[in-house]
């Protein structure tokens, strides 16, 4: 996760500063200078003067006893979002000191003044890299009083200044009005982000699935990851609207604890085994909290002993910081996102994941064949224009977590606003050696939602074989990058699908080139013959034809099994036959069922066939235990399948 370093806009910090150090003059960053158009790119407040620390107060610090999550409080635009992340990551050391270097170094030292000149730099991650970012400290005031996200003390300065570097990497200040707190999450991390409709879930209702949304909430954070929430404000009205319990709509609370809770006092805490799920939030305000059950001064407290209460860091003060049960927090708040850090190190206790990272682009191109813009499936005269990616499954059953994310558009006064594009994907099941691109639809098994946010997540449990990945935007034509993270728990083997069929070659002369395709899919077997004492059997199927093979995970003890599987071959020699054959699984050496032999003629238009096993070789005409049904596809076109 904490790879290599790129500087952004070349900008070399170490450099910068010794340059300074060496003319005894304070830094003025030329690309982020201080005026409008760092400010603005649209709109217009009159009457505000940058400022350097300095300027502001008598002894400016990066930080004042420390960091917390109690440091922080929103400005004047609307930066919720990114002062809930900025809560977040404060509460995480390993985290903000990623985004922070070298902190101590770039703190005042009021024994060296002439070492400070005005300088500081921030890590984000961006569209799978981590950007060194370098400011000066000119912060944007008002009446001598800092107009972004400022700390509780006038004197610190850690999140003004993580603020700017922020905003100098979006375009301007402005830029962060209204902005995604899943994004700040991901950027302070390069971690996943995972946003959860609390509504649409039903959480409140279905116990079963709060307490398993509880355990992942509570998995996420004992692990080191982020958590941000909300209520939806649906309408302008609404926006920052206090409800009657104390909370506010439209607004971004940072999940600050999770915990399981023991109530009772003394011994009799221990062996009761009651225990309540909990959660802590903080508002960005510093102020309004939660007054329902639970909150600061409810006489609920009183179930918990002193040491529980001490553990929990209980205070009574209006910080902006409160608790809740779980069940109350799914009853008032209708979003929660999960920024969760993906384990991917060998040397961890913990689950750890493989990873795959690939970078794309929606491109445009009149020909059909080389259109890599398509659409969402509702555009079915081109979705399998857009990118495909293969990749498989090696396990019989395994959780794979996909995130696509596109570029970060930037905000200029000349460009406007940058908009995201609405963004999704689809998997289907492909045949096990499928290697060049799909062009017909095959089954789809899981499909994410589409949204115009920077990145999209799912998670899913996926069967063992072969699958295509299909990003799109939802409309077709728009054009974009993105970057596309596979994550399975053994190597998923995850490619671009770039060829539509096979190449041809110096060879292909005199080796031959591919005349017609066929697609095999063995859909089941019935009647097989029992091979145990139980009655059943454990077959898997072969397909073969000119010297290529596929070969399916075994059915454990059947004698029907649903195959489902498929293969794909390119054929030289179009009178040779494609064969099938089912083996029943054995310690030793495994047995063979039957076989069928099928011409996969181009003309042959009947979907289904059901085909009585045979024997190998000559013996046509014995037949064996069982049957066999499959679908033959096969085409002139190599590019019709």
């Amino acid at each position: 996760m904490f790879s290599s370093v790129k500087l952004y806009e070349n900008q070399r910090y170490s450099s910068l500063k010794k340059e300074c150090q060496r003319r005894k003059q304070l830094f003025e960053d030329p690309l982020f200078p201080a005026n409008d158009d760092s400010l603005f790119y649209k709109s217009r407040i009159q009457g505000i003067q940058w400022k350097r620390p300095k300027e502001i107060c008598d002894d400016p610090h990066l930080f004042v006893d420390g960091i917390s999550s109690h440091d922080l409080h929103q400005g004047q635009v609307g930066n919720c979002w990114f002062v809930a992340a900025c809560s977040s990551l404060a509460s995480r050391e390993s985290l903000w000191q990623k985004v922070i270097p070298d902190w101590k170094e770039q703190e005042w030292n009021p024994e060296k003044p002439e070492s400070y000149v005005g300088i500081f730099h921030f890590q984000f991650w961006r569209f799978g890299q981590w950007l060194d970012v370098v400011i000066d400290d000119r912060l944007p005031t008002l009446h001598n009083q800092l107009i972004y996200c400022h700390s509780n003390s006038r004197n610190e300065f850690w999140c003004a200044l993580v603020e700017k570097a922020y905003a100098k990497l979006s375009g301007c200040y402005e830029a962060l009005d209204g902005g995604n707190t899943a994004d700040a999450l991901v950027d302070f991390t390069g971690g996943v982000s995972e946003p959860i409709d609390l509504t649409e879930g039903d959480y409140i209702a279905d116990e079963a699935k709060r307490n398993l949304l509880f355990e992942r909430v509570l998995k996420v954070h004992n692990r080191g990851g982020l958590i941000s929430c909300s209520i939806k404000a649906t309408s302008a009205a609404d926006m920052e609207a206090r409800l009657a319990c104390g909370l506010v709509k439209g607004h971004a609370y940072a999940v600050t604890d999770v915990r399981k809770v023991r109530l009772g006092h003394g011994l009799l805490s221990f062996f009761k085994s009651e225990k309540l799920d909990m959660i802590r939030m903080r508002n960005p305000w510093g102020e309004r909290e939660w007054n329902g059950p639970w909150s600061d001064t409810s006489e609920e407290w009183q179930k918990v002993s002193k040491s529980e209460r001490e553990k929990m860091g209980m205070t009574v003060e209006d910080d902006g910081e409160f608790w809740m049960t779980f069940e109350d927090f799914c009853k008032y708040f209708t979003d929660i996102i999960k920024c969760r850090l993906i384990n991917t190190s060998y040397l961890s206790i913990h689950k750890t994941w493989e990873e795959a990272v690939l970078h794309g682009a929606w491109t445009r191109n009149n020909d059909p064949l080389k259109n890599r813009c398509g659409g969402c499936i509702n555009h079915k005269d081109t979705f399998l224009q857009n990118p495909q990616y293969v990749f498989d499954v090696k396990k019989a059953e395994d959780e794979v977590l996909i995130s696509i994310q596109q570029k970060p558009k930037r905000t200029s006064r000349k460009e406007g606003k940058g908009e995201n594009l609405a963004i999704g994907f689809d998997i289907h099941k492909v045949e096990l050696n499928r290697n060049y691109r799909m062009h017909t639809l095959q089954q789809k098994v899981a499909s994410s939602i589409y949204i115009n946010s920077r990145s999209v997540f799912l998670r899913t449990d996926l069967k063992e074989g072969r699958y295509v990945i299909i990003p799109t935007t939802f409309d077709p034509g728009h054009v974009g990058e993105f970057l596309l993270r596979i994550f399975t728990d053994v190597p998923s083997d995850c490619r671009e699908l770039t060829l539509d069929e096979p190449p041809h070659t110096c060879w292909s002369g005199m080796c031959g080139y591919p005349q017609v395709v066929s697609q095999i899919h063995v859909l089941a077997a019935a009647g097989l013959k029992n091979q145990d004492s139980q009655g059943g059997a454990d077959p898997y199927v072969i397909i073969k034809c000119e010297g290529q093979k596929v070969r399916s995970p075994v059915k454990k003890d059947t004698v029907s099994p649903e195959f489902d599987v498929k293969g794909l071959f390119y054929r030289k020699k179009p009178g040779q036959p494609i064969i099938v054959q089912i083996w029943n699984h054995n310690l030793i050496s495994d047995e063979f069922l039957g076989q069928v032999a099928l011409t996969g003629d181009p003309s042959d238009r009947q979907s289904v066939h059901t085909l009585h096993l045979q024997d190998k070789g000559n013996k046509r005409s014995n037949d064996l235990s069982g049957t066999i049904a499959v679908r033959l596809l096969s085409s002139n076109i190599l590019t019709n399948v």
